[in-house]
């Protein structure tokens, strides 16, 4: 019987022997478990410490995704660029619109007389808008006599503008300057051309010492007219078929002193 008992005895210690293995296996794997997910909680806190650092090793993670630092601060700085293009994208479009006004403005070129080779552009330029011919010695007298009185005005190699002018003594008494050919393109009027044209032949005369500068122009040519008056010309006297046409002419009359 007894030995019945131990046998007994140590069938139920193998019993138990065998469940307290049971137990420990299942707390180790608990146990197995329970580190894991330590480990994995504390690779989450470095991942998100990473990812909140600017870069590390030359890298930066964004949603997870490895990048540069360079791109990361494109990413991260998209609104502001995106509203920095758009205020340049109109500062472009505003400077696209002023472009051509002050390229309509600076494309003209106002240069003195030179030499005989510009003698054929100024004929044929103002022989479009004389009422009467005149022959290449009527130029040639006022240009060749007075060419720092002769000025031009350029469009690239064309010329668009023109105006003669003569500086002598009249009466033997006074100065008198002379403005005997205004011409401009008619593709480029309503330019203000033909009166810095002027403005550049008065200053001349001006610089000459010059009392007064008169001219001629048809009675019926009031865009001369308005050009002139708007200069400070005004009406001297009429001259009553002045032109080979029968039409009259106004002299026009500036004093300088």
């Amino acid at each position: 019987m007894e030995t019945d008992k131990v046998e007994g005895n140590a069938e139920i210690s193998d019993s138990e022997a065998a469940t307290i293995k049971i137990k420990e296996k299942k707390r180790n794997s608990i146990a197995d478990i329970a580190t894991l997910d330590i480990k994995s909680r504390l690779s989450l806190d470095k991942t998100e410490e990473a990812c909140n650092e600017p870069h590390v090793n030359g890298v930066v993670q964004v949603n997870g995704v490895c990048d540069s630092p360079q791109r990361t601060a494109d990413v991260t700085d998209l609104s502001p660029q995106s509203e920095t293009m758009e205020a340049s994208h109109l500062n472009q479009h505003e400077q696209a619109e002023t472009l051509p006004t002050e390229s309509k403005d600076n494309d003209i070129q106002y240069v003195s007389y030179m030499s005989e080779l510009q003698m054929p552009d100024i004929m044929k330029l103002i022989q479009k808008d004389l009422s009467e011919p005149y022959s290449i010695y009527t130029y040639r007298y006022f240009i060749h006599n007075w060419p720092k009185l002769c000025f031009l005005a350029m469009h690239g190699d064309e010329c668009v503008g023109a105006i003669v002018c003569k500086l002598d003594i009249h009466r033997k008494v006074i100065k008198r300057g002379y403005i005997a050919m205004l011409a401009v393109d008619v593709k480029f009027r309503k330019r203000k051309i033909g009166s810095n044209l002027v403005r550049r032949a008065i200053q001349a005369m001006v610089k000459d010492d010059a009392d007064e500068v008169v001219l001629e122009t048809e009675i019926t040519n009031r865009p001369a007219l308005r050009l002139y008056e708007n200069l400070g010309f005004v009406r001297d006297k009429r001259l009553f078929r002045y032109y080979l046409n029968g039409v009259d002419a106004l002299r026009l009359k500036l004093w300088l002193r």
